[in-house]
């Protein structure tokens, strides 16, 4: 088996503050420091924080087969960027080793390797070269890279006068066309407009069909699920997951804050929502049987909201209910025990009492879900606000109605199963009888 990256036990250590970095070029900076540590003889406080050794990687290990598309995610600061930068041979890794088999082409940062006096034409061949292709190679894509990056009607306008959005198009443009057997990408796409950024797509799309390695570094998790069949997630300089399952891992990431995508709540004796009107006894959702579901599950099961109730004291108004917000933080819908108007709402009367509400069957797409409870004085004011509350269980949709002939990715947030009908068209000698009756 052919490995494009390799990485073994790969580390990065770095000192944070500039105190060590020693300036001893002139006689006059020997003295002045030999001459500070006289003066303090200890380290304070302030030096000894400015050398502070921090690991932003810490023991990473993965083997990348030739031809993956491979998204690395991870918050700010988890060591992302540092990966990428060692991969790319900007930086050496502290401890480890990195094995690459072919080309690279990186793109880290907009206009890496452009020079703002020069201009976009000349640009391109500096880029180029510096990416490893021959003057022949550029020559020969060069209108190939203009025409991809849009450019075209300032190719010959000095670089630093070009916008952030200019400036990748360009970069992108020249690092795509390099066709390299390895092509990293970090967080550029997000400076584009929406038509280049699916231009963007679509060329990494052909670049990995054509059997060339993609690391792609997003926080956009719609587009890590569209474009990589892998993903590595870290996490404070560790690599916490290395999945296949794209989907399960990005939505595992974007609710790790959210108490670890329980499929129930219970209160504990410190974390009890409750107001003078309620106590919040349970929040979950059940199957037919009345078992909390706390696996993937098809969109057309029959799944049940249940909320367990202690009313303290009961109020004509008082309403129950969740909202529903998917893996994107977009949220899907709000329902409360007051839809239906004051007249179809059920009685809450004080003691104990369980709230149900049936989910839609065939009608949410996969992923995962996140339901947060709220309850509030109908058109007063609120008691639990849904997005104010950690009061939050969590649905995977992992499959469509099986009747469904669909694709394993359905594009928009719910995924309905709607009724068609046909009929004959009618003749237009039909119309125009039924034109005249009308007169």
């Amino acid at each position: 088996m052919t490995f494009a990256i390799e990485a073994r036990g790969v580390g990065k250590q770095y000192v944070r503050g500039a105190a060590h970095y020693r300036r001893l070029h002139t006689l006059r900076d020997a003295l002045s420091e030999w001459a500070a540590r006289v003066i303090r003889r200890t380290p304070t406080a302030r030096a000894a924080a400015q050398t502070e050794r921090f690991w932003a990687l810490k023991d990473v290990s993965f083997a990348i087969e030739e031809g993956e598309v491979v998204g690395i995610i991870g918050r700010n600061g988890s060591g992302k960027s540092t990966l990428l930068k060692i991969i790319s041979q900007i930086t050496a890794p502290t401890t480890g080793e990195v094995r690459l088999n072919g080309r690279t082409g990186t793109l880290l940062e907009i206009g890496t390797g452009f020079h703002p006096e020069l201009t976009g034409r000349e640009n391109v061949h500096l880029n180029g070269t510096i990416l490893g292709m021959s003057r022949a190679e550029i020559a020969q894509k060069f209108e190939e890279i203009v025409a991809f990056s849009g450019v075209e009607a300032f190719i010959d306008t000095p670089v630093k006068r070009y916008s952030s959005g200019m400036q990748m198009r360009l970069a992108f443009a020249v690092a795509a066309h390099l066709d390299p057997e390895i092509l990293i990408i970090d967080e550029v796409l997000a400076v584009g407009d929406i038509e280049f950024q699916k231009r963007c797509l679509t060329k990494m799309e052909d670049i990995s069909k054509a059997g060339r390695t993609i690391l792609f570094v997003s926080h956009n998790m719609a587009t890590v699920d569209q474009l990589c069949r892998r993903v590595l997630w870290l996490d404070r300089g560790h690599l916490v997951d290395d999945s296949t399952d794209t989907r399960a891992v990005t939505s595992r990431y974007l609710f790790s804050d959210e108490a670890q995508s329980a499929a129930e709540w219970r209160p504990s004796a410190h974390e009890r929502p409750a107001s003078d009107y309620f106590a919040l006894n349970w929040f979950r959702v059940c199957d037919h049987a009345g078992r909390t579901i706390d696996a993937p599950v098809r969109n057309d099961v029959d799944a049940t909201v249940e909320i367990g109730l202690s009313i303290l004291k009961p109020h004509p108004n008082l309403t129950f209910g969740y909202a529903l917000t998917n893996e994107a933080g977009v949220c899907v819908y709000w329902t409360s025990t007051h839809d239906a108007g004051h007249r179809h709402c059920p009685r809450i009367g004080a003691g104990n009492v369980v709230l149900t509400c049936a989910l839609p069957r065939s009608l949410l797409n996969q992923g995962m879900f996140r339901l947060d409870f709220m309850s509030a004085i109908h058109a007063q004011e609120w008691l639990v606000h849904p997005n104010q509350t950690r009061t939050s269980v969590f649905l995977r949709v992992s499959g469509l109605d099986e009747t469904q002939h669909l694709r394993n990715t359905w594009p928009g947030v719910i995924a309905p199963v709607l009724r068609w009908s046909s009929r004959p068209e009618a003749r237009e000698g039909a119309l125009d009888r039924a034109e005249q009756g009308a007169r």
